[in-house]
């Protein structure tokens, strides 16, 4: 469990969803609080306290409109980061950051930036659970590809532990796993499949498409924002229990390596 005060970071985390919320309605985009930040707004009437970030997903149409605008529709100091507009960003999904602030999470993965929120997209599925299984073994086979790419070959010493991403930057490269992977994710619509995926989430993210339905008005942290049309079968799905909160030690909260909400984060680069 990290030690740092919370709160002052989940603040300005929220002030990054309403800033979203406000484009995706200014621009008739669709989006959805999903996974912790759901169940904190149904369990807990916003974050989690212990949790210190936020989770939306996009139908990908939407998705792909918001990543391609961003950059004029974002209020200063937002800003989106993805694959598509930084070609060393090294996630299959994207990020709006707050540039006045800096975050490193992990040393092992070092990507510079500010304090975040997820946008995941969400993608169309095949009724076949055979197509699904299929589609998730090449998934999760490039997923993992990605990550031995931008991980530190060395983070375990100079041994046989650094083989292995070593090679996997031999015949492969960011740009290419990522391309292949944003093709593989997209091959199924969302609008006209009746499964959909937060790709991210893994077999718990598949489920029927009038789940997530109309985006919906729920309240987070006093604020009106958007949820899935019916939050209790979706949170049943990946939670089971949802509403009993787990033991002390299953509270987890992120133990960033650095992270400063008052530097911006090209000012630490420089």
């Amino acid at each position: 469990m990290a030690t740092y005060d919370i709160r002052p970071l989940q603040l300005r985390i929220l002030d990054i969803l309403m800033a979203v919320d406000k484009v995706c309605k200014e621009h008739n985009l669709r989006y959805y609080i999903i996974a912790g930040t759901l169940l904190g707004a149904v369990r807990h009437k916003g974050f989690i306290p212990w949790d210190d970030d936020l989770d939306i997903g996009m139908p990908r149409a939407d998705y792909d409109l918001l990543m391609a605008h961003a950059a004029e529709w974002l209020p200063a100091p937002f800003e989106a980061v993805c694959f598509e507009n930084d070609t060393t960003y090294p996630l299959p999904f994207a990020k709006i950051q707050d540039g006045s602030t800096t975050l490193i999470e992990r040393m092992h993965l070092k990507y510079l930036g500010g304090i975040y929120l997820d946008v995941f997209p969400l993608d169309g599925m095949p009724d076949s659970k055979l197509a699904q299984r299929l589609h998730f073994m090449k998934y999760f086979f490039y997923k993992k590809i990605l990550y031995f790419i931008y991980r530190d070959p060395y983070r375990h010493g100079k041994g046989m532990s650094s083989w292995i991403p070593l090679l996997c930057r031999k015949f492969f490269t960011l740009k290419g796993v990522q391309e292949t992977m944003r093709r593989m994710m997209k091959s199924y619509d969302f609008d006209r499949c009746d499964w959909v995926v937060d790709h991210d989430d893994g077999f718990k993210g598949v489920m029927p498409k009038h789940i997530l339905g109309t985006p919906a008005p729920i309240l987070f942290e006093g604020k009106e924002v958007w949820g899935v049309e019916h939050p209790h079968l979706y949170l049943k799905q990946k939670y089971g229990e949802y509403m009993v909160v787990p033991p002390h030690s299953g509270q987890r909260q992120h133990n960033f390596h650095y992270l400063n909400l008052d530097k911006p984060y090209r000012e630490y680069e420089k």
